[in-house]
């Protein structure tokens, strides 16, 4: 099954490629099997950014052409050696504004037939929805590409690993959206916590606002597919289902859904968990619980709290250190707030953001909003001032590392083990009240054997990737 079903797809893309059908004479099967053995890849790889000068034009591709991935195509787009070739999404009416920016790139349904049929692309940014960063992000990688994936850089637990492998080992630069990393705001709240401008952190407190949830029943299926989506390329590596209309899953509450969406901790996690991550130089946790309620048999659960445990680092107190993350109308506790206050300070200078973290030290406390300059008090209670440290252009730094310039610094190898982490909550929170321990380099659960079914899913037959199907 390759159309929508209901509405069968046009022609798109390339002169002659009418959707569903093989490029080139490519079948899928062979186009699998040249995934995996890197039979394909081998002269696009070593014809790649490498063996250019300095001066040359990135050849990029876009895989989803509006909201989050129009926002990353117009940043990425603003750097001179890089130009727009191709993009990709499911939805001829998601595709309206890239037609127009880019006049000239060629325009795919199917991701399978953009990686087959554009051979000369060396980057791309992966900005659909999180149900199938995974198994396109892979696809990319298996191609020799360069990858700029968002958040959350994947679905699953080992999707995220194996990506995290993947681009370790072929040596290709990528960069996870979490855009705010490279900001002033929060390279200068990770300098203050390693400088010590607080002490040795002993616990922190994150939270958002957000509420990426839904407790309401399902309403009932077979609605009419709208004209120009593929609701089966929609769907991708998920099992099939009809189509519910109303915004119910496209395009914007897939977030919500337990399927394809990773819920508020999915969402704002990766951004708002990172300068913790970085700062404490965090590793991979050995325990995580949820307070709050499970999720139901299709949507995530509002008002998130996620309690983890982490090892020690140099920049933390005690054995370990403990961070617990608040969504919705949940809010780190009063005691808690009050330690955020200084006394020199007016109301106004001393809110409490709508999200961000407050780090708890031996010497005083930080508060960082997302997104704003953080505020440093002393053990005296007095607030201290703080010095910015500069940012930078965080999609122009994988641009210009795709071309041998410099290095990103939310690269897989750092993303990725973020991910994990804040996947693991969103595991954690369909066992409410119950202590997960995680055995990272297994990858395993090792007191809640149910847990571990969510580490991993099976991918719908047909959308098997190399390297993540099993």
């Amino acid at each position: 099954m390759r159309s929508g079903g209901k509405n069968p797809v046009k022609a798109s893309g390339i002169d002659g490629l009418a959707d569903g059908n093989p490029p080139m004479n490519l079948s899928r099967r062979t186009f699998l099997q040249q995934l995996a053995a890197g039979a394909a890849i081998a002269p696009w790889v070593t014809t790649g950014l490498r063996a250019q000068s300095a001066n040359s034009i990135v050849q990029h591709a876009s895989f989803g052409c509006a909201g989050m991935a129009m926002s990353d195509l117009k940043a990425l787009s603003k750097h001179t050696a890089l130009k727009v070739v191709a993009g990709c999404d499911v939805d001829e009416k998601r595709t309206i504004e890239f037609r127009k920016l880019f006049p000239d790139a060629r325009i795919y349904r199917d991701f399978r037939d953009l990686l087959a049929t554009e051979k000369d692309i060396q980057t791309a940014n992966v900005s659909t929805p999180d149900h199938m960063h995974g198994p396109i992000g892979m696809a990319a990688l298996n191609r020799g590409l360069h990858v700029y994936g968002q958040k959350p850089l994947t679905h699953d637990i080992y999707e995220t690993r194996r990506l995290t492998e993947t681009a370790r080992k072929k040596k290709l630069v990528t960069q996870m959206g979490i855009q705010i990393h490279s900001n002033t705001e929060y390279r200068t709240a990770v300098k203050l916590i390693q400088d010590g401008a607080i002490g040795k952190v002993r616990e922190v407190h994150t939270w958002s606002s957000k509420a990426w949830s839904d407790n309401q029943p399902m309403p009932p299926t077979g609605d009419p597919v709208p004209e120009g989506l593929d609701w089966n390329l929609w769907l991708g590596v998920c099992a099939e289902r009809e189509f519910i209309g109303g915004g119910w899953y496209h395009p914007g509450n897939w977030r919500k859904r337990l399927d394809f969406g990773t819920g508020t901790f999915g969402d704002m996690g990766c951004h708002i968990y990172d300068p913790v991550f970085k700062a404490l130089a965090l590793t991979a946790p050995t325990s995580v619980r949820s307070e709050g309620a499970a999720p139901n048999e299709h949507s995530w659960a509002a008002d998130a709290v996620v309690h983890y445990v982490f090892p020690a680092t140099k920049f933390t107190a005690g054995k370990t250190v403990a961070v617990t993350w608040y969504d919705g109308v949940q809010r780190p506790p009063e005691a808690i707030q009050a330690k955020a206050v200084a006394s020199d300070l007016d109301a106004k200078a001393n809110e409490i953001p709508g999200q961000g973290s407050i780090f708890l030290g031996t010497d005083g406390v930080m508060v960082l909003p997302h997104v704003g300059m953080p505020r440093v008090i002393d053990a005296q209670g007095k607030s201290k001032p703080v010095t910015a440290v500069e940012g930078a252009n965080h999609w122009f730094q994988f641009i210009d590392a795709a071309r041998g310039e410099g290095k990103t610094s939310a690269h897989f190898g750092y993303a990725g083990p973020l991910t994990e982490a804040v996947l693991l909550g969103s595991v954690a929170s369909r066992f409410p009240k119950q202590e997960l321990k995680w055995n990272a380099k297994a990858m395993k659960f090792t007191n809640v054997d149910a847990a571990n079914q969510f580490v991993r899913r099976a991918y719908r037959k047909g959308f098997e990737t190399p390297g993540l199907s099993a």
